[in-house]
């Protein structure tokens, strides 16, 4: 199985480093255009720190980037086929949240993620996250609050909701089990 989640750093780390490189940015460019600390880059592509989800979007987002391409780039190439087997999979250091890649090219527009939130585990997304992508998410189990904004939902397994404009976002799963849900992203 061709998984990230078994040694996440080595591979995000040479992919944060290329990206950077190829765009000849420093280290301050970087962070200048994340919003993440050079430190912070740096440990991140010295493999002495293991970035969250809101760090690895926001250094995406910095590269023009979606999350899924990011991981997708630190991953081998794909072709049109993707088996489960070879679907990467990784796991956010601060909530426990596994985020699996089931489908995600560079000359496809839709990418596929299936997400699964444990009990309890909150996860902040920032407005800048969502810029050139629209996106809805499916839940397949379980139950998911989703606070957009000013408004929030809570879903139930089966219900679909469609994002709107950019705003700061937080998915929360406040059930005692886990919650999975499907997101659809679209590239603009």
């Amino acid at each position: 199985m061709s998984t990230i989640i078994d040694d996440p750093a080595a591979k995000i780390a040479a992919r944060m480093r290329i990206e950077r490189e190829a765009r000849d940015w420093t280290l301050e460019q970087l962070a200048a255009r994340s919003g993440v600390s050079r430190a912070m880059i740096s440990k991140i592509e010295r493999c002495e720190a293991s970035p969250t989800a809101v760090i690895l979007i926001r250094l995406a987002g910095a590269f023009d980037l979606t999350l899924g391409q990011l991981l997708a780039r630190a991953e081998e190439p794909r072709g049109p086929l993707v088996r489960a087997a070879d679907q990467s999979r990784w796991r956010d250091p601060a909530t426990g949240y596994i985020r699996r890649q089931i489908f995600e090219r560079p000359d496809h527009p839709v990418e596929l993620v299936r997400i699964e939130l444990p009990a309890g585990a909150r996860v902040g997304l920032p407005a800048s996250s969502y810029a050139r992508i629209r996106q809805l998410i499916w839940v397949m189990k379980g139950r998911l609050v989703v606070e957009e904004g000013a408004e929030r939902r809570e879903l139930a397994a089966g219900d679909c909701l469609a994002f709107g404009a950019p705003a700061d976002t937080t998915f929360a799963n406040e059930a005692a089990n886990a919650c999975t849900y499907l997101v659809a992203i679209a590239r603009s």
